[in-house]
């Protein structure tokens, strides 16, 4: 009566693994509600723009992926966890209508009534001719997956200051050229000499100096 039936249907399948006992909490079930918001707030600050963004094309293929493979292995509450993630992701690059739709569809079995309800009112019942849980399931691409850009942390003798885009998988030397770019790096470097670099693939790169 307080949360409604998406709530409530959320958080059973949240709760716990299906095969094992999980312990009911009222006071838990709030941050399932909270979820469902932060989707319809997400809705509601999307662009009216049909195609999805580059920025979300790595969150959304990987999400479908895992909710995929979630729902068959009947993992609903590890699904949900991905969903959870991928909204804030979302929430933190921004949306268009074309990145909503997907995530429409993998919440609707979780959350009909609240899917239905964004999905007609972006257009999609219109547009197709069908409800949100009779369109077709979408499909990832592994190519997709994986972003293609990372943003490394940059550092010098261990302080942060400041972070380069390159490529995903970009190799240590070409990180550390681009980190020197940096125009905090530089003032931090300037009469130093860079006596080792500490790399992490995909993270960071941290610039040990030292007086020349």
């Amino acid at each position: 009566a307080q949360y409604g039936a998406d709530t409530m249907r959320l958080y059973i399948m949240f709760v716990g693994d299906f095969e094992q006992a999980a312990i009911w909490s009222t006071e838990a079930v709030k941050g399932s509600k909270r979820f469902l918001d932060r989707v319809w707030n997400l809705a509601e600050s999307a662009k009216d723009d049909p195609n999805p963004s580059p920025a979300n094309e790595a969150v959304l293929h990987r999400t479908i992926k895992k909710v995929t493979g979630d729902i068959d292995s009947l993992k609903m509450n590890t699904a949900i966890a991905a969903m959870m993630t991928a909204v804030n992701e979302l929430t933190a690059n921004g949306v268009t209508k074309g990145d909503m739709r997907p995530l429409l569809q993998l919440l609707s079995p979780f959350a009909p009534h609240i899917t239905e309800e964004l999905w007609e009112r972006f257009g999609f019942a219109a547009e197709t001719g069908k409800m949100c849980c009779q369109s077709q399931w979408p499909v990832y691409d592994e190519r997709k997956t994986v972003a293609s850009t990372v943003d490394f942390a940059v550092q010098v003798n261990g302080k942060l200051k400041g972070t380069v885009t390159m490529p995903t998988d970009s190799e240590e030397a070409a990180v550390a050229e681009a980190a020197l770019t940096v125009e905090k790096v530089q003032k931090a470097t300037a009469g130093m000499q860079v006596v080792k670099t500490i790399f992490v693939r995909n993270r960071l790169v941290n610039l040990i100096v030292k007086p020349q």
